[in-house]
């Protein structure tokens, strides 16, 4: 910390142009005072316009100075005759000096009047570290949202809506001007570019995305619909008509995204590869008896669902050779291991079964994945489907290389903020390659022990998106 007396008149506030600025000289340079009380401070009064010379002409011993010049500013006005007055003038003297004490103190408290805010600034590169507000998707649809690749404009709408999600998180006074801001703000962007929009959907999917655009905008749960929740101050119903909204949104973006936004490298095209999304779904079997928690109202059970979306838009080969493994029965009977972070399937299948996939991991801000390239979080790469989420899935390694993922060993990740690094960050992110998560049936996941069973594993949805090596 820098002390009073070495701070140049460089690191002092700017003066103004319409208050005078006080210095402060000692006595010795005010020789012609006579008074006892001006004899020991003079105040030299200077404006914005005095000039860089006067300026060099007046000593600075310290901001303490300059605040008991101000203070004392009218001092040696008073009548010096009158000892009622004179006493009274030294006590409101000493309150003076004890102010100004105390404002010093507060005011070299406080750095930043002196020192810039690049000295405090966290590297970019480290940022992602330090900041325990980092926006990782903390959900599975806020994750596979995300990586749709869409416009810039739905973009640009699902950006300003998500924001609000945050806004809803802050206790008691919630900034619904804010909140009302941002909604005003996407209905414009998707009111002035309606042609941009729906051009940019497939004409085979036009009416469909016609019917969600009047939907987004005049709809029960749209965005005028979602302004009036605001204006009524319910967070409830906020909640409720922004994910509705939401949904919207990400129903469009898909309409607009109906296939891989990259090519492939040559080199890759031999894998199987699912462009687009993909709907898996498992039914997982106790085998000690019990039973899984029913839901409300209804009835405990040996078996539960759970279902999966898988994203070929940020792994497609991942995502593919998982779909195709699904549609040839491979887990089918497969036994399930727990531990306090996964549940793993059983990696004693056949290591023919299933294609050994290069680690594939697409960063945020990029446009196509990297492959056999692990991130590096500490410089502030981060996946767009990344591992932090409860019920992520992923492809184990491959036990010849950390370069390639296993054959068909995969596992649901149960995040766990407490067991997570700085930033909320899992230690593992940006190490295996997610590829998917799961979106119904996340409360099971807890559930299952180990030696529990997956009966059957089947692609509901995304048959069609996914391509295979002879259908190249």
């Amino acid at each position: 910390m820098a002390s009073l007396n070495s701070i140049s008149l460089q690191t002092l506030p700017p003066l103004s142009n319409s208050k005078p600025f006080n210095f402060i000289l000692p006595q010795s340079q005010c020789p012609a005072l006579t008074t006892t009380r001006s004899r020991r401070l003079c105040s030299v009064t200077t404006t914005a316009t005095a000039t860089a010379k006067e300026l060099e002409l007046l000593p600075v011993h310290s901001p303490s100075d300059m605040i008991m010049g101000e203070l004392c500013r009218n001092q040696n006005t008073e009548d010096p005759d009158n000892p009622l007055v004179s006493c009274m003038s030294l006590v409101n003297h000493s309150l003076r000096r004890a102010l100004a004490a105390a404002i010093v103190v507060v005011h070299i408290s406080s750095p930043l009047p002196y020192f810039s805010l690049a000295d405090y600034s966290v590297p970019p590169a480290k940022a992602v570290l330090y900041s325990p507000d980092t926006k990782v998707p903390r959900t599975g649809e806020l994750a596979l949202r995300r990586a749709i690749p869409a416009n810039t404009n739905m973009k640009a709408i699902q950006d300003s809506l998500e924001d609000i999600s945050y806004l809803l998180r802050i206790p008691q006074r919630k900034p619904y001007g804010t909140m009302e801001g941002n909604v005003k703000k996407a209905l414009k962007i998707a009111m002035d570019e309606k042609e941009a929009i729906l051009g940019n959907i497939p004409s085979q999917l036009k009416e469909r995305g016609t019917l969600l655009y009047t939907s987004l905008i005049d709809g029960k749960g749209g965005l005028k619909a979602l302004l009036e929740c605001i204006k009524e101050k319910d967070p409830d119903k906020v909640s409720v008509g922004l994910a509705s909204s939401l949904d919207t949104v990400a129903e469009l973006e898909l309409l607009q995204a109906p296939g891989l936004s990259f090519l492939l490298p040559e080199q890759y095209l031999k894998y199987p590869r699912l462009a687009g999304r993909g709907t898996v779904e498992f039914t997982i079997e106790k085998q000690d008896g019990s039973t899984f928690s029913p839901q409300a109202g209804g009835k405990a059970k040996s078996t539960a669902n759970i279902q999966v979306i898988i994203d070929g838009y940020s792994a497609p080969l991942t995502a593919g050779n998982f779909a195709k493994l699904v549609m040839d029965g491979a887990y089918d009977g497969t036994k399930l291991s727990c531990t306090s972070q996964a549940v793993l399937s059983d990696n004693t299948l056949d290591r023919s079964i299933g294609y050994s996939v290069p680690l594939e991991i697409m960063p945020s801000g990029q446009f196509e994945p990297l492959y056999k390239t692990t991130l590096s979080v500490q410089d502030g790469e981060l996946p767009v489907l990344p591992l932090s989420v409860y019920g992520a899935v992923a492809m184990a390694h491959s036990e010849v290389s950390e370069e390639y993922s296993s054959p068909n060993q995969f596992f649901f990740y149960l995040y766990d903020k407490r067991n997570a690094g700085l930033g909320g960050l899992s230690f593992d992110e940006g190490q295996f390659s997610v590829f998917g998560y799961t979106t119904v049936g996340r409360e099971i996941l807890s559930q299952i022990k180990t030696g529990d069973v997956i009966r059957s594993a089947k692609l509901v949805e995304g048959r069609d998106r996914l391509v295979l090596p002879n259908e190249s």
